[in-house]
Parts: structure tokens; sequence; C-alpha cells
């Protein structure tokens, strides 16, 4: 009878987002990030993405299942459960409220502090995720998010803070979650929680995809950045990337539509290609130089991207 048997050291887990579950959105110092304004929605009602926190509306994250207060005890009903990995984010506007501050915040450093903390008190790995759909709402609003090459110091300075706080503490890291998931660049709920985007009314899409592909690269130089410094913050590290995996099958067997599904594929997987591999694949390098779609590359950012590839690759 054949048996299947897991490999010595897998990880049995669950994964969530620190807005997903946390709720406590402006409390113990913290700021407002892109979650925080989006409103709750239903099949029928899309949600909304609103300027600011505005009364009346009904933001369903701020209060989510209320973790920031009940961890303890939902740590040990996922011990209880047999789990031996959890893989949530640091909510950035935890320890830099704005994204800009000049200090992080010592209130949100000793939350996670205490977070993994109980988790290593009964045997659960953290696996942790730096950037999870909760840019702070200032960079976004203020910055434009990843369409600005300000962005990467801010969010490079965020993993810095967080790798050295936590060398001890936590050994598996992601930088981005699913930043291919932007490939959809006419969705502005996708490009808001991705990339810090705001479109402005009246845009073309050609106008959002050109913004989507320089905040990438700019996502991608921010990752590579964070890899190479974190491997020296400490060498055991693990630092991976989360995607959204979404074959991509042709409608009917044509060579028109397979090659159509093909194409798709393409310009929805290179996002991992780029961080794996350390290079844009051709056929993506040569679509982007047509379009005039990412106008800031340096020589600088490929050798970055080279040297700052990732350790793993998640996906769901």
């Amino acid at each position: 009878m054949y048996s299947a048997k897991m490999p010595e050291g897998f990880l049995w887990g669950g994964a969530v987002a620190a807005h997903q579950l946390e709720g406590a959105w402006d409390i113990g110092g913290k700021g407002v990030s892109v979650a925080d304004v989006m409103t709750v929605g239903s099949a029928t009602k899309p949600r909304e993405i609103t300027d600011g926190v505005l009364e009346g509306k009904n933001y369903p994250n701020h209060s989510a299942i209320d973790f920031y207060h009940h961890y303890k005890e939902d740590i040990k009903l996922l011990a209880g459960m047999g789990f031996k990995a959890f893989r949530t984010s640091i909510a950035w506007t935890r320890i830099f409220p704005n994204g800009d501050d000049a200090e992080p915040s010592e209130e949100g450093l000793k939350f996670y502090d205490d977070l993994f903390d109980e988790m290593h008190k009964y045997g659960i790995e953290p696996v942790i995720t730096l950037s999870h759909f909760e840019m702070p709402f200032n960079l976004a609003k203020n910055y434009g998010g990843f369409t600005n090459r300000k962005t990467i110091d801010f969010f490079v300075r965020f993993a810095e803070v967080c790798f050295k706080r936590y060398k001890d503490k936590v050994k598996y890291w992601m930088t981005f979650n699913e930043i291919d998931n932007q490939s959809a660049f006419n969705n502005d709920f996708l490009m808001a929680t991705n990339s810090g985007i705001l479109f402005k009314d009246g845009m073309t899409d050609e106008e959002k995809e050109a913004a989507m592909y320089q905040a990438a690269h700019y996502e991608f130089v921010a990752s590579a950045l964070a890899v190479k410094m974190g491997n020296k913050i400490n060498p055991d590290f693990k630092i991976g990337l989360m995607i959204n995996y979404s074959p991509v099958r042709p409608l009917t067997p044509s060579s028109e539509d397979a090659l159509l599904a093909d194409k798709f594929e393409q310009h929805r997987d290179f996002f991992s290609d780029v961080q794996v591999f350390g290079e844009y694949p051709k056929a993506i390098e040569a679509y982007i130089v047509k379009h005039g779609y990412r106008p800031d590359i340096t020589d600088e950012d490929r050798v970055v991207l080279k040297e700052g590839t990732v350790d793993y690759v998640q996906c769901h």
C-alpha cells in the first residue's frame, strides 16, 4: 500500500494577514493603512476606497476578530490544532504610522515581540510577510505609492527595522504578498492594495498599465534590496515571495486561443520570474520597452535585481 509522508521539517500551518485579523486599527500608535480605508462590499455592491477614514462608512478590518487583544488565546487554539507554522504580516503602520516617520514606533515593535514569543512558546514557527496590502495611506495619497522611487527607501527602512528587531525570532520572511495581482491593472482595488496606487478619474487603460509596470519595477528593486540586507543581518534568514498563481487555459484548441492564453499568462507570471531569476523575461522586457511603460530603470537597478533574488516561492 502506498503511503505519503511529509519531509522532515515540513511546516504545517495556516495563513492570514495583519489587516485581516488584528483589528485595533487605531490603537497602539498605529497609523492609517490602505486597508483601513476600504469599505465593506458584497456580491452586488463593490468595496470603496475612501479618501481617509470617513464617518458613517463600514470598514470591516477596523475590528476584524480583534486578534490584537486576543492573540494569546488564539495562538493556543492553533497549537491545539497541531500547527507548526503560522503565517501573518507585520502591519507597516504599526511600525511606521505614516511610512515616512523619522523613527519607528516602539509600541508597535513590542506587540510583534510578544506575538512571536507566544508562537515560540507552542513551537509554532512565524512566517512573516512585510507588505500584505497594508501600505501606509500617507504613502499612497501623498507619494503615489510605489509609482514613486522614494517609496523604495521607505520600504527598505521598514524591512531593516523588522529584520534587526526580530532576527532571532523570525527565520522565514516574505517581502510582498501577491504583487502579481496587479497584472489586472484596470482594477482600482487591486492597484491600491498591491502598490498604493490611487488612480485619478479619467485615466486611460494605457496610463494605468504604465503606472503598474513602473510601480512593479520599484517593488522588485525594494524586494531585492531587502533580501540583500536581510541576508547580511542574519545569514540564516529564508526570504521569499508569495504569488497568487492562476493558471490560464485557452477557450478552444485553436492556435489563436492557445497563443492568447500563453501571452496572458506571461503578463501575469513575470512577477515571480523577476524575483526568482533577477531579470525580466525577454518577451516582457520587449513589451515594456515597446510601449514605454517603465521609463525609470537604471543599470544599478538591474544589478540589484540579480543580487537580491529570493530563497523560495510560496503560492496559492
